[in-house]
């Protein structure tokens, strides 16, 4: 089973946008830094965008830098990714992770250990 769920995909046309959300399935993450990843079909998975355990602190890849926001909501554990001005190279599967990494700081992303099953993010010219 998957430790996280995430919710929100969908198909969209270019400029539009799309707020995923992404909760636990069992225990909480509130302690933990959070992150969305992304892939598309013969790429490498990549960093999209990712927050400390308060929210206080966030880091995004240059690709999606000004359009995308995380935020969470440790009272609902949930996580959430809003995304706006959606490009079709945008298109991918988004997952969201979690990683036991309790200070104001960017954890590595090999304790990034907990995952969801994603959600699909097409964006249409």
């Amino acid at each position: 089973q998957a430790d996280l769920v995430e919710s929100g995909g969908g198909l969209v046309q270019a400029g539009g946008s799309l707020r995923l959300s992404c909760a636990p399935s069992g225990r909480t993450f509130s302690g933990y830094a959070m992150a969305w990843f992304r892939q598309a079909p013969g790429e490498e998975r990549e960093l999209v965008a990712s927050i400390n355990r308060s929210g206080a602190r966030t880091n995004y890849a240059d690709s999606v830098k000004d359009r995308f926001t995380i935020s969470r909501d440790n009272a609902k554990n949930t996580v959430y990714l809003q995304m706006n001005s959606l490009k079709p190279e945008d298109t991918a599967i988004y997952t969201c992770a979690a990683a036991n990494w309790g200070v104001m700081s960017e954890p590595p992303i090999r304790l990034y250990k907990y995952w969801g099953q994603g959600t699909q993010v097409t964006v249409s010219s």
